[in-house]
């Protein structure tokens, strides 16, 4: 090997666009140096691109971030749980059709046990010198989701170590696109000494100057575009190092991309739900008639007993007039789905009081797929407390008997609730809340 190898990598952008006009800028000059030099320059996504909370995203199902991405030469990328689970399986498999550049995926198959056509395994890549630089990548295992859209998701790590075994002995270089998390990264490390960089992503974290776990070299870039990451292989494969170019510090070269972005959104979803005849106020710390036809809107859609949701999920309100699918948008931006619970009556009641925690309200929320600010008052729709007894649609709950909850799906994660982690739930895929409440008023207009 008598080139450099530059490696050039980024990962859960989540359609945050605002620095994307510097991460296109930076790349292209990059690789036009490199190459010059005589270089390899290679340029990869490490999954969670696409987030169906902006807009622009939403509104062309994800494929303008494949735009976005084919404008910026990426050679590969793999997926993340965002581009998996927040799409139905048509649109997923309509979302690459277009890419310039290859997805590296080997642990995602359809219900029959096919690979999709538009995911590779492994790709492998020879330099102008004949070095051969392999690539595996593998997303993280969110089984119930995947399962429930018509996708069968393997094992992470396993599937990545079948394929470095199938090309070990036809590359000099194994580079894995990891959308697993820090944790499974440094466990493949140790599983897989074979891999030379695992690039990771998924977990959020950063690693400035890399991270050698054993001969293993991992580099990580953050999230939302904050960072670039940087791997350089020179001298034969003996000197390799890491470190992350901070994307605030670079030249500005376009202002308002992302304000841009939002209005070819706005115009996607220009389609009309309904019209109103009031406003309804988004409330977070108290209850709210818009809360209350949201609970309804939940109860009508999975025919659950009652409603437990936080009121921080509504961002914006419901204003008189012409409602679009832009304006449910912004008003439930969050990539959610309905889960409906089945719980015994004893169990419903625990999940009541619980619910009453006086420091959730002004708790503020990331991830689980939130999108809001604060997490807001807790929701109860169909159910009270009195006197210390639980009552549902008016009836006392009997402590032994089975009752279907509905809630959000980030509810069942087990942070706020361990007990909706362990009970036996149906998760409603692909519509998000905003599909659930949009088709609720889509026949019904507020009186």
């Amino acid at each position: 090997m008598s080139e450099t190898i530059h490696i050039y990598h980024t990962n859960d952008l989540h359609s945050h666009f605002a620095n994307w006009p510097r991460i296109k800028s930076f790349l292209a000059e990059r690789k036009r140096w490199h190459e010059e030099e005589g270089d390899v320059c290679l340029i990869l996504d490490i999954g969670d691109h696409v987030d169906r909370s902006h807009p622009y995203t939403e509104g062309t199902a994800g494929k303008g971030n494949v735009q976005l991405l084919n404008e910026a030469n990426y050679d590969a990328v793999t997926i993340g749980n965002n581009e998996g689970i927040t799409l139905s399986k048509e649109e997923l498999d309509d979302l690459y059709v277009q890419a310039e550049f290859d997805v590296v995926l080997s642990n995602l198959f359809d219900l029959q046990g096919n690979r999709p056509t538009w995911a590779k395994p492994y790709r492998i890549i020879q330099t102008a010198s004949g070095t051969r630089i392999g690539l595996v990548g593998a997303t993280a295992e969110f089984t119930p989701f995947y399962r429930k859209l018509g996708w069968e998701i393997t094992d992470a790590k396993e599937a990545i170590i079948q394929s470095v075994e199938e090309i070990k002995e036809e590359t000099d270089l194994i580079v894995c696109l990891s959308h697993l998390g820090i944790k499974d990264d440094e466990l493949l490390a140790e599983f897989c000494p074979q891999i030379n960089i695992i690039l990771g992503a998924h977990t959020h974290h950063v690693f400035h100057d890399g991270k050698w776990q054993g001969d293993t070299l991992l580099g990580a870039a953050g999230k939302f575009g904050f960072y670039i990451g940087h791997i350089t292989v020179e001298k034969e494969f003996k000197k390799t190092s890491a470190r992350l170019i901070e994307v605030s510090q670079l030249c500005e070269v376009q202002e308002n991309f992302d304000e841009h972005l939002v209005e070819q959104g706005k115009v996607q979803m220009n389609e009309l739900v309904f019209q109103s005849n009031k406003k309804l106020k988004a409330e977070w710390f108290k209850d709210s008639e818009l809360a209350t036809l949201f609970g309804q809107a939940m109860i009508e859609f999975t025919g659950a007993d009652c409603a437990l949701f936080n009121a921080g999920i509504f961002m914006e309100d419901i204003h008189e007039g012409v409602m679009t699918r832009y304006n449910f948008h912004k008003m439930l931006p969050h990539p959610i789905n309905p889960c409906v619970v089945a719980l015994s009556g004893a169990e419903l009641k625990e999940i009541y009081l619980q619910s009453l925690n006086s420091e959730w309200p002004q708790l503020e929320l990331k991830g689980m797929g939130f999108r809001g600010v604060v997490f807001g008052k807790m929701i109860h729709l169909n159910m009270e407390l009195i006197d210390r007894r639980l009552y549902i649609g008016g009836q006392r709950v009997v402590h032994n008997q089975i009752y279907q909850l509905v809630t959000l799906d980030m509810l069942t994660f087990g942070y706020f609730f361990p007990s909706l982690k362990r009970a036996t739930k149906t998760y409603y895929m692909p519509e998000f809340l905003r599909d659930v409440f949009g088709q609720y008023f889509h026949s019904k207009e507020i009186k």
